[in-house]
């Protein structure tokens, strides 16, 4: 039945005009994409794909006479939506300060204790972010983080080698500007038949291709080097004020194939308007509920795992994709831009899109 409902949206989904690289453009672009093994020791991962070839199809989206700038971050404030996983984000104004014998005032602002402003908000997630034991932990005593592995085959020791140390590897200041082509899917519409999808409802791999062929993308496909921004419609329960505590609690997201079929792609980093990458049902995590089903067992964030861990591909959490899917900008350029917070494992991001909105 489920099947069936995808088909009759699909059918039904318009086909907008909407710009597209030139086929010649791609080809070339495509010779132009170094592809792995990459160099030993290397903590870039997919983006070792960005170049010249990534470029020129950025460019080309910039330099169309009708292209828009579209944010694609939230503004930033104390109330709202916080994650579970940090504390509160409150920032402290400062009283105006002068400096003696000139006419100057200034102002400034400090963050409260926990407020892990990596974490939160519109971000990015280092590889250093997640990594990964030999088995399960039985949750007794500390986690055994000494047998931990990493991206690129680092241990505990090269990454994080004592519990008040910073990344020495693989952190957020490792990642370079992201400037690059981006496909957006609109899972909101095909998925959730214009409501936003269920907490814990995935966006599959059939999914993705039924969205490229409603979507008029079926030919150009996902390229090396793209970014993909997936609009689930969770976005939708972004409010600030966070009155309703919604946000942050549970979440649709990627199914463990649709990872594995990006990954295959070699896509630079995935976007959601959604907090965790992962499908996140009710009640998941207040222990309540298992995770989504299809997650082997022992990693409930499979898409963590499969992407910072196995892929090398970057996460941007809670993207802001509303308008960019309202006006049908299906691909864009698009550039991410992290803080270089030495040894972090995530940062506030800025992304922004550059496309032509569809008719």
């Amino acid at each position: 039945m489920k099947r069936l409902a995808i088909t009759v949206v699909a059918a039904c989904f318009a086909l907008p005009l909407h710009a597209v690289e030139p086929a010649a453009l791609i080809a070339k672009s495509k010779k132009e994409t170094p592809a792995p093994p990459w160099p030993a020791g290397d903590e870039r991962g997919m983006a070792n794909a960005l170049g010249a070839g990534t470029m020129a199809r950025c460019v080309w989206h910039m330099s169309q006479p009708k292209a828009k700038t579209y944010e694609l971050s939230y503004i930033r404030s104390g109330t709202m939506p916080l994650s579970g996983f940090s504390g509160p984000y409150v920032t402290k104004p400062k009283s105006s300060a002068g400096i003696p014998g000139t006419s100057q005032v200034f102002n400034m602002e400090s963050l409260g204790e926990g407020a892990e402003p990596g974490q939160q908000g519109t971000q990015i997630d280092a590889f250093g972010h997640f990594g990964y034991l030999p088995q399960a932990w039985d949750g007794k005593g500390t986690p055994p983080s000494d047998g931990a592995r990493y991206y690129g085959g680092y241990t505990q020791k090269d990454v994080k080698p004592t519990p008040d140390s910073p990344l020495l590897k693989l952190g957020i200041e490792k990642i370079q500007p992201i400037i690059t082509s981006a496909v957006v899917l609109d899972a909101k519409a095909l998925v959730g038949g214009g409501q936003p999808m269920k907490a814990g409802e995935t966006v599959t791999s059939k999914h993705i291709e039924a969205m490229l062929k409603a979507q008029g993308l079926a030919k150009r496909g996902i390229l090396p080097g793209d970014v993909v921004y997936v609009r689930t419609g969770w976005g939708d329960y972004w409010k600030d004020p966070d009155t309703e505590k919604k946000y942050y609690a549970s979440a649709p997201g990627l199914s463990y194939d649709a990872a594995k079929y990006l990954g295959d792609r070699r896509i630079v980093a995935i976007g959601l308007d959604a907090p965790f990458i992962d499908p996140v049902p009710d009640g998941m995590l207040a222990g309540k509920a298992g995770p989504a089903a299809g997650v082997p067992d022992g990693i409930p964030f499979a898409l963590h795992h499969h992407m910072l861990t196995q892929m090398g591909i970057h996460q941007i959490e809670s993207a802001k994709l509303d308008e960019l899917a309202n006006d049908k900008v299906w691909t864009a350029c698009t550039m991410v831009l992290p803080q270089r917070e030495k040894g972090s494992a995530g940062a506030a991001v800025r992304p922004i899109a550059v496309g032509v909105p569809g008719k």
